[in-house]
């Protein structure tokens, strides 16, 4: 077995990059282009997902009830708190709504919607209403017979997107939203992965590279280009650059990184609410106000690291007592296009 140890480190990074924008944006700073680690999560999903399930048995059942146990019972942990501080300190909750049907919504991927948008209790959350939808897609399409999974699959994506153009406004409108086009970015992805293609290290790079120079130049047309463009095919060429570079110079992982990628579930999860209680103590304390926008980071991202190992890791560990410990593995005959074993996946 090997690992692909650049897509657990990418897993960190956008975990990281989505806290560094939030606490960009609580004090007004520039780092918009933080908000792009979501478009990095959902390619390195559909990555995942293709690469542990082709050439294995399909199992559909197994599948989302795998997927469901891996993201709900902590994704209702921090509801939950998060309804529990915004009814006892609302004033440290903006842009939170919170509501007995948004609530209720919210548990099950649908919550309320606002300015055509869904804003669930957890306001990060919204990410994963569109990972549970990708996942019932994923698991109505391993009915279908391997020769024809991923044409099915790449075209359910494509024809939900195009919906999107036709839909009136409501949830429909918004569950076709094209930044679900990002998943079948991943899953190609994964499929060239899996067939043995080939970038020569210095291509590779160059392609990541090239994501990272779209990021930045993409900023000053924010307003301009839709989010599947101005994010998505960036993270999509970075998290390809990233695969296939390690295929053609493996490496040892180091243990910082690796442990960030394993975390970065919880501290995507964890990161608004511990952010809040962050902000709360530095100012109860008094911290300069030159000091704060680093503390409040460094904090929140060392308390969510810390509740991956309090929270979620004995969660997976009680739901999924034999699940896999290692990074995205794949079996060392995928270069020839054989299957990929079972590999953790992105949440």
């Amino acid at each position: 077995m090997t690992s692909i140890h650049s897509i657990q480190y990418l897993r960190g990074l956008a975990a990281c990059a989505v806290v560094c924008f939030h606490v960009s944006e609580q004090f007004g700073g520039p780092f918009n282009v933080g908000a792009a680690g979501v478009d990095v999560f959902f390619v390195i999903s559909g990555f995942i997902m293709w690469v542990t399930t082709a050439g294995r048995p399909a199992d559909p059942w197994r599948f989302m009830s795998r997927r469901i146990t891996r993201i709900v019972p902590l994704y209702w942990i921090v509801t939950l708190l998060t309804a529990t501080g915004i009814l006892l300190k609302p004033q440290f909750f903006y842009d939170h709504f919170l509501s007995v049907a948004n609530f209720v919504g919210s548990l099950f991927f649908l919550p309320v919607l606002q300015d055509d948008a869904l804003h669930p209790i957890v306001i990060q959350g919204w990410t994963l209403c569109y990972e549970m939808m990708f996942y019932l897609v994923f698991t109505l399409v391993l009915f279908v017979g391997e020769r024809w999974r991923f044409v099915v699959l790449v075209g359910a994506l494509v024809a939900i997107v195009a919906l999107h153009f036709v839909l009136p406004a409501g949830y429909a409108h918004a569950f076709t939203d094209p930044v679900v086009i990002e998943f079948a970015a991943g899953v190609v992805v994964g499929r060239l992965w899996l067939q043995g293609a080939r970038l020569s290290l210095g291509a590779a790079l160059a392609v990541s590279g090239a994501g990272l120079l779209l990021l930045a130049a993409g900023t000053p047309f924010d307003a301009d280009l839709p989010r599947a463009l101005l994010w998505g095919l960036p993270a999509a060429l970075i998290v390809a650059g990233a695969a296939f570079a390690e295929r053609v110079r493996p490496f040892k992982p180091t243990a910082l990184p690796t442990f960030l990628g394993d975390a970065s579930y919880s501290i995507y999860l964890w990161h608004v609410a511990v952010g809040v209680l962050a902000t709360g103590v530095v100012l109860r304390i008094g911290i300069p106000a030159a000091l704060q926008p680093a503390t409040i980071l460094v904090a929140t991202l060392a308390l969510s690291a810390m509740l991956y190992l309090i929270v979620e890791k004995p969660l997976i560990g009680l739901l999924h007592p034999q699940g896999p410990k290692g990074a995205a593995k794949a079996s060392n005959a995928a270069a020839a296009g054989a299957a990929a074993r079972p590999a953790k996946a992105l949440f």
